[in-house]
């Protein structure tokens, strides 16, 4: 017999399902994204200046920090940390002036992330709400009238 998880022991019949955060799966989304973004400006950087492993070990540091900031976003310190991250990255404009722009651009699209994720979150909530709602107000055995 596989053993349950949590989850699965609390459970119950007519449960309603947790809402995943839209924000928190856009703001990996992006993290992870420029976790690559960033290795690949070691490896750049790497080949471009004088061999030096240095780049490619701070590249690695910077892209496991921008994975473990997927895990913590949900902290109130986590959106705080990404923003840190995301200034990190345009910082390599200082090594290789087109990262920049890239991370310029990057910053957009986690902003964009965090704003547009929450929008979203807000109105799945709503909708949530508005179905609680309905069904508090139509008992399971009450079926709505056909029109007809």
């Amino acid at each position: 017999m596989a053993k349950l998880t949590k989850a699965q022991r609390e459970w119950k019949p007519n449960t309603p399902k947790k809402l995943r955060s839209t924000k928190m799966m856009f703001a990996s989304v992006v993290l992870m994204l420029e976790a690559f973004v960033a290795l690949f400006l070691g490896l750049a950087l790497f080949g471009l200046k004088d061999k030096d492993a240095t780049y490619l070990i701070a590249a690695g540091v910077l892209a496991l920090l921008m994975i473990l900031a997927c895990g913590v976003i949900r902290k109130t310190w986590g959106v705080a940390f990404g923003w840190l991250l995301q200034l990190a990255l345009i910082a390599g404009g200082f090594w290789e002036p087109s990262m920049f722009v890239v991370g310029v651009l990057f910053a957009v699209a986690w902003w964009y992330a965090l704003y547009a994720g929450a929008k979203i979150d807000r109105e799945n909530a709503a909708r949530a709400r508005a179905q609680a709602n309905w069904d508090a107000a139509h008992p399971e055995g009450e079926k709505p009238e056909a029109s007809a």
